[in-house]
């Protein structure tokens, strides 16, 4: 294998995340709690809900070549999907502090004694979601290449999203 392609299967696996036997997907989804802690760290609106769309974009443009490369349709390895999805779970509680304080949310708002929880629950409704795929995310997969991977993912996602927004208002 080439260079390009080892690099590109590298990224779409999660950075290694995803060649973990057992359960790739919660892996790469730990991995997104990272890209969400970057995310927020920059403090920067732009650089968050610009990571998110450009998470998406990325995503589907490595995951269809890591489908390619791999002559599969949506392997389990490629959890690059999870970690650009996570973020969108969080973009209402991001948002609401951001509306509420002026500046967007320091990381202690999220991974304190007193938040855990929440961020351990948007978590795993992630998970429960894109395990489970409700209508119309396991539709969403037909989609073709590296869109069938991502948007079922982004999809799960916004239902934690949505989710979370009725809890604020």
């Amino acid at each position: 294998m080439d260079l390009k392609k080892g690099l590109i299967l590298w990224i779409a696996q999660g950075f290694g995340a995803g060649r973990i036997p057992v359960a790739p997907g919660t892996f790469g989804t730990a991995v997104g709690l990272l890209w969400f802690a970057i995310l927020v760290a920059g403090q920067n609106v732009w650089l968050f809900f610009g990571g998110i769309v450009g998470g998406f974009a990325l995503s589907v443009w490595l995951c269809g070549a890591a489908e390619a490369i791999l002559g599969e349709t949506d392997p389990s390895s490629v959890v690059l999907d999870e970690i650009t999805a996570l973020p969108l779970c969080f973009a209402p509680w991001t948002a609401s502090h951001l509306l509420r304080q002026g500046k967007m949310p320091e990381l202690e708002v999220f991974f304190s004694d007193r938040s855990w929880y929440i961020t351990l629950t948007l978590f795993l409704l992630f998970r429960f979601f894109d395990v489970l795929k409700p209508w119309p995310i396991r539709q969403s997969q037909s989609l073709p290449g590296g869109w069938g991977v991502t948007v079922d993912d982004f999809l799960a996602a916004a239902a934690v999203a949505a989710m979370t927004l009725a809890f604020l208002i």
